[in-house]
């Protein structure tokens, strides 16, 4: 039986000369920890490539599966292992890559040879190698612009390794090469995304959720926590922080300008996310925001929002629309989640006309009104933690 090995190859973190084994340390670590829970697994690096080969004789689905995730991989595959001789590399394409070509049409061969030390140039492995495919299907076309498969033969240190079935990888960079950021995390769409963006570009990731209870429901909660879990196929864990601001939304409502609500309401909710980054370690805050998407989104809301941030606000969605986004929740699979009929705290007391721009020094008069050191320290004092791990039923 020919072994089977998992190949991941480096996206952009090759680019980063003197500093790329600090990279490489923290993805051999991710790939690692992510494999942990199953059979043993041999994990090393050469040549920006990583290999993967099963202790035992087999290689199992779940392994690549749950490596499909790993942040820093550009592409990879599942490779038939081969000994470094031209008899054995032919001998793999006829047994284990012909009856992968089942149905398929065209497809051409190509070879790379680390090894220079391989008798066979690699214009000449590449045809052999296409020889040996028509010898058992010559109804299949060789098309070298484009082919439905790309057969792969690359003969490196060790062993000769052949594939057909490359896929693309997670992308961005390590988890946790970026340092630490608090997700400020809804039930809606948006904010999912964002935090697995920020993630792909290697930053760990907290959350921090904003409650409204009882006028929003315990099903809300429960949304918020299936949308971290699902969150934690790209992070692992997440440790979750839950406020609940329903005592400041009522003060706020009583004592200020409607007009005005939301825009406060978010103010306080960087208050507090300014004192729980602090507690987290955290060097950022990310929220789910895009540019005009709704009123307390526009530049000069925004402006205002930041201006009570005490670290930098990382919103990845900003520029983008919509469908953009939905895009992109639908292939993290939070969409079908976050458009579950549960409401957030922000459209908890939503006013019916907010401020499209809002003026700041209107909006602090606005909170003069607001014992603000008393609503933060009874919202602290309603704080509650969990951790979170990855459901891998999801």
């Amino acid at each position: 039986m020919t072994k089977r090995v998992i190949l991941m190859k480096y996206g952009e973190l090759i680019l980063k000369g003197a500093n790329k084994y600090v990279f490489e340390d923290l993805l051999l670590k991710n790939i690692k920890k992510r494999l942990s829970p199953l059979e043993r697994y041999e994990v090393r690096v050469m040549q920006s490539t990583v290999y993967i080969t099963p202790e035992e004789d087999s290689l199992t689905e779940d392994a690549f599966e749950r490596l499909k995730t790993v942040f820093g991989v550009a592409s990879m595959c599942i490779a038939y292992q081969a000994d470094k001789t031209l008899d054995d590399i032919l001998r793999v394409v006829r047994e284990n890559i012909v009856p992968e070509l089942e149905g398929v049409k065209s497809f051409k061969a190509d070879a790379r040879r680390s090894d220079k030390s391989f008798p066979l140039t690699s214009p000449e492995l590449s045809a052999e190698a296409g020889g040996a495919v028509l010898s058992l299907r010559p109804d299949i076309k060789v098309d070298l612009y484009h082919p439905e498969v790309t057969l792969m033969v690359e003969v490196r240190d060790r062993a000769a390794y052949v594939h057909a079935a490359t896929q693309k990888g997670a992308g961005g960079m390590p988890y946790t090469s970026s340092g630490k950021a608090l997700l400020l995390l809804s039930g809606g769409i948006d904010s999912p995304v964002a935090g697995y963006m920020m993630a792909r570009r290697g930053a760990q990731i907290e959350a921090l959720h904003f409650e409204s209870y009882p006028y929003t429901s315990e099903r809300a909660l429960e949304k918020v926590m299936k949308l971290g879990r699902q969150l934690c196929r790209y992070t692992d864990t997440m440790n979750v922080t839950v406020i609940n601001l329903t005592e400041m939304q009522l003060e706020i409502k009583k004592k200020c300008n409607e007009e005005y609500f939301t825009i406060i309401l978010r103010r306080f909710m960087m208050r507090l996310a300014n004192i729980i980054a602090a507690q987290r370690g955290c060097l950022a805050l990310v929220t789910g925001e895009s540019l005009a998407q709704v009123a307390s989104q526009t530049m000069p809301a925004l402006a205002v929002t930041d201006s009570v941030a005490e670290i930098p606000v990382l919103r990845p969605l900003i520029g983008m629309d919509k469908n953009d986004i939905v895009e992109i929740a639908r292939h993290i699979d939070t969409f079908d989640t976050s458009i579950l009929p549960y409401e957030d705290c922000c459209t908890v007391f939503t006013p019916r006309h907010p401020k499209l721009r809002p003026d700041e020094q209107k909006v602090r008069a606005e909170e003069q009104k607001l014992d603000s050191d008393r609503l933060i320290s009874e919202a602290l004092a309603t704080l509650r933690e969990e951790k979170l791990a990855c459901d891998r039923n999801f």
